[in-house]
């Protein structure tokens, strides 16, 4: 980030710590807002093709050193060209498809990625980027709806998503995440309405019995992220984190990283949470990357080919 905003030569603080708390969140937040309103500032830092191939293939570099052999990876198109009107949604993805290939030329690993749409923008924005992924299927492997939850609840995209799904896109979809009494319903439609086979977070059900037993009815996969629901206070404390009390509820459950590099961290930080404070195991770990592998959109044959559990 430093280096990039020195070349767009944009203001930024001299000491060090100065510097992480401009770019970085590495503290607890107030809300999920709060959080998001941290990345326009790294957002104007994303302006070239040759910047987004870098930050490709780097984010494949940092996962794969931290021994990660299975990567999604997933962005969306409008929060790039966010105040970068020479950048089409075509030529921001085709240099991040070049930064991943260029890694998996050099790195032993699948990377897939996802298509983000942003619940917060105009449904007419959401319809193109709905489109964009259906014309480029080949390329993404899914699509997901994320951003701030309160307003914006998911069954206004459900025409959006069902299209998608018709055309062979995976849904994954981010909600659950905000605690709100709303929340249970949120994650209802995500998975009824809107058809997704994987929740994003979704840590909020262990306050909903009747979304744990859908959940396991229908299989549904929870994407949790113990440090990033933590910095977004999702739950105030490491140790109330429900990833361990979802997993021994029979609730299919995964370990993930949230945004890596604004949150400075890696994969492996969620695995010292949920070791530390969780009480996981080696077992446990094992079945959630199992539970991953399985659950993970990128192709099989492409899958088999980098991971032994």
């Amino acid at each position: 980030m430093l280096e990039i905003a020195s070349a767009l030569k944009l203001d930024f603080p001299e000491s060090a710590k100065a510097q992480r708390q401009h770019f970085l969140v590495t503290q607890p937040m107030d809300n999920l807002g709060s959080v998001l309103k941290k990345f326009l500032t790294s957002q104007k830092l994303l302006g070239s093709t040759e910047v987004l191939e870098r930050l490709a293939f780097e984010a494949c570099e940092d996962a794969f050193n931290d021994g990660v052999r299975i990567l999604e990876l997933r962005y969306a198109p409008t929060y790039i060209a966010e105040g970068h009107s020479h950048l089409t949604y075509q030529t921001i993805h085709t240099a991040l498809l070049k930064g991943i290939e260029k890694a998996r030329t050099k790195f032993p690993m699948a990377v897939g990625l996802i298509c983000i749409i942003q619940r917060n923008l105009s449904l007419d924005k959401a319809t193109d980027v709905a489109e964009f992924a259906i014309e480029n299927k080949k390329t993404f492997i899914g699509i997901d709806l994320a951003d701030n939850e309160e307003g914006f609840e998911p069954k206004k995209f459900a025409t959006l998503f069902q299209k998608a799904k018709s055309h062979g896109l995976n849904i994954t979809i981010h909600t659950g995440e905000t605690p709100s009494a709303l929340a249970g319903q949120w994650m209802r439609d995500s998975i009824e309405i809107l058809g997704a086979s994987r929740i994003g977070h979704g840590v909020q059900s262990i306050h909903f019995p009747e979304i744990i037993q859908l959940l396991k009815e229908k299989n549904i996969v929870l994407e949790v992220c113990p440090y990033s629901n933590y910095l977004t206070q999702a739950f105030k404390t490491y140790d109330e984190n429900p990833l361990k009390k979802l997993k021994e509820l029979g609730v299919a459950v995964t370990i993930n990283s949230d945004d890596p590099g604004m949150f400075g961290s890696l994969l492996s930080d969620d695995y010292v949470i949920a070791q530390n404070n969780l009480g996981f195991t080696r077992e446990d770990f094992k079945d959630c990357n199992q539970t991953a592998f399985e659950h993970s959109f990128i192709p099989l044959n492409e899958k088999q080919k980098v991971w032994r559990l």
